[in-house]
């Protein structure tokens, strides 16, 4: 009887230890939806292997002297990389934290490319982190598009005006919290809208 009495009382233990652990963590979500994104720059866009600035020639988008963005168009498959880097301030008192999230990034409202961040980070109260998020997808309707790829093509030129809005970026967020070892996926997205302008792109 004293055996179960302390395995009883141990296990007890361990789900409030657990319990706390979870509430804890709830809490630093909460503070995260409280804090402000920014997407403060793309790196390392490449479009069907080739970096981006190399795309243009002269006035026009030279599709034919780029064979892999050609092939690709062609085969409605044209693959974009790149690093979207994400500014998070926290202005509450409290600490925000995140073990890892699921995110969505939408142009101009359209499912552009989903994925996993893993590496946990924590923002203490009155500070700022930046968070790289690495994006890969097919972006052949955006590429294909005659009015999105005259945006770009200007941006990149420098001829469209100071920060010129070229369409809207929307990251979507969805945290994920540990009980135990156990990954348990927070309800709903946090959602961060960012104008594109030139100013992203250059």
């Amino acid at each position: 009887m004293k055996y179960t009495g302390k395995l009883m009382m141990l296990f007890a233990t361990v789900l409030v230890f657990a319990a706390c652990g979870v509430n804890r963590q709830a809490q630093q979500v909460k503070v995260l939806e409280k804090c402000k994104f920014r997407v403060v720059s793309a790196e390392n866009v490449r479009v069907a292997g080739t970096d981006i600035t190399s795309l243009i020639r002269g006035e026009r988008l030279n599709l034919a002297g780029l064979p892999g963005l050609a092939l690709g168009l062609l085969r409605k498959n044209v693959p974009l990389d790149a690093r979207l880097n994400l500014e998070i301030s926290n202005p509450t008192g409290s600490t925000a934290a995140i073990n890892r999230f699921e995110y969505k990034i939408q142009v101009n409202r359209e499912d552009l490319a989903e994925g996993m961040v893993t590496n946990g980070f924590s923002i203490a109260p009155g500070q700022t982190t930046v968070i790289p998020v690495n994006l890969t997808s097919n972006v052949y309707n955006l590429v294909s598009n005659a009015d999105v790829a005259n945006k770009v093509l200007s941006a990149l030129q420098k001829k469209s005006k100071d920060n010129e809005v070229l369409g809207l970026l929307t990251i979507k967020i969805k945290p994920t919290i540990m009980l135990g070892n156990t990954p348990v996926t927070y309800p709903g997205y946090i959602s961060i809208d960012k104008e594109i302008s030139s100013q992203i792109l250059l």
